[in-house]
């Protein structure tokens, strides 16, 4: 399994309640949107649509460069706004390298006590596409929302093990 289950992800959570604001901000953009860690770190101002209460992403891993929008709560939105205050249009609202990122969510693991090959940026990421499927959200949304260009790319990402493989059983008994 290479994402955080449902429990893992409550104590994910409850752990950024122990740790400064910006690595909260930073790590709750990559829960709520199942961006990639680089694309989160590459967050300016700019990319933030406020009135829509969505976040533009520079979709990293295609050879044409594209972009994509997808939707935060409102407190996440708020967060990022207050981050961004005092910055240039184009500062990064986290000046840190890929390494710096990634040891912050690492740390937020460690006092959340997950271990394993899910305790990692890519274990949120891969949660968030599990949770999606979860909730019903369409495959083609999904897809979207995590910068696939192919369908069978998602498919991977969304495929569950364990009590998420049978929450999805159960819809059928």
């Amino acid at each position: 399994r290479k994402y955080l289950c449902d429990t893992e992800l409550a104590r994910f959570r409850k752990a950024l309640g122990r740790t400064d604001r910006h690595t909260r901000a930073f790590c709750q953009l990559i829960v709520m949107t199942g961006c990639r860690i680089s694309e989160a770190l590459a967050t300016t101002p700019t990319h933030l649509d406020r009135d829509a209460k969505r976040i533009i992403f520079r979709t990293l891993k295609r050879r044409k460069t594209a972009f994509r929008a997808v939707p935060v709560p409102d407190a996440l939105m708020r967060e990022l706004v207050a981050l961004g205050n005092g910055l240039g249009d184009d500062d990064r609202l986290w000046p840190w390298s890929r390494q710096t990122g990634w040891r912050k969510i690492r740390a937020v693991m460690e006092v959340a006590d997950i271990t394993g090959p899910m305790a990692m940026p890519k274990g949120l990421r891969h949660a968030y596409g599990i949770r999606a499927a979860g909730e019903k959200v369409p495959p083609s949304l999904i897809q979207r929302w995590l910068g696939h260009a192919d369908a069978t790319t998602t498919a991977i990402y969304i495929n569950a093990v364990g009590k998420e493989e049978r929450a999805f059983a159960r819809r059928l008994w």
